[in-house]
């Protein structure tokens, strides 16, 4: 597992390295690379939403499932990819709806996301980690627990904070969300090819209502651009 999670968030979530759970996690984790299996992202990566969107600067929430399974994709940082590799299909949808949501906003040729979560746009998968070109083979291990922990807190802690959950799965995670702190929720089908061919995710227009409501708090606004 990855070094030290970045000061103001070890201050909130150290209890839980201590937990059961997390115990089970690392002997789980430990046990699938003593088979030889190749584990994304790289384990320096491995906390990168936390590290780079610190506790106290996240006014954003964007909620994915799993990390990308590919080589070379997968860098901690939900729906983003490295730089240098194919934009994927969702990210190519949410690419699509910020054109015609944010004006100005031109379709970039890279993936990588790391100019959001600079600005207080947490990006969390729900698992942090999976076995390379296996989806989903990391899911019901521990992480979810720690991800739960992370919203909640977020939630509890902090006021007027914007949750963009796409699809189902994010959207269960609702019940974790405080509602009276003032938060944003911003609720849609996922911007996967599958989902998206069903209606709701083009024209939600979760990006400028975002902006509009961290706006309203007093906060400074997303640059969607990357």
């Amino acid at each position: 597992m990855a070094g030290e999670l970045e000061p103001s968030w070890k201050q909130h979530l150290s209890a839980e390295f201590e937990k059961p759970y997390m115990q089970q996690l690392k002997g789980f984790l430990k046990t699938e690379k003593e088979a030889g299996y190749t584990i994304y992202p790289r384990n320096a990566d491995i906390f990168n939403a936390f590290n780079i969107t610190p506790f106290d600067d996240v006014k954003v929430v964007i909620l994915g499932q799993d990390p990308y399974h590919g080589p070379n994709q997968a860098h901690g940082l939900s729906f983003s990819v490295q730089k240098g590799v194919a934009v994927p299909p969702s990210l190519k949808n949410i690419y699509k709806e910020l054109a015609t949501d944010i004006p100005g906003f031109t379709i970039p040729q890279t993936g990588d996301l790391t100019k959001w979560a600079g600005q207080g746009v947490l990006l969390l998968n729900a698992t942090l980690t999976v076995r390379a070109a296996t989806a989903g083979s990391h899911q019901k291990k521990g992480w979810e627990k720690f991800t739960d922990a992370a919203i909640k807190t977020l939630s509890d802690e902090k006021k007027g904070i914007v949750f963009i959950l796409w699809g189902a799965y994010a959207q269960s995670k609702a019940v974790l969300i405080n509602p009276s702190n003032n938060h944003l929720v911003i609720k849609s089908t996922h911007p996967s090819p599958l989902a998206v061919s069903h209606g709701g995710f083009f024209g939600s227009k979760p990006f400028s209502k975002t902006n509009e409501f961290l706006k309203k708090e007093g906060k400074e606004e997303i640059d969607w651009q990357i």
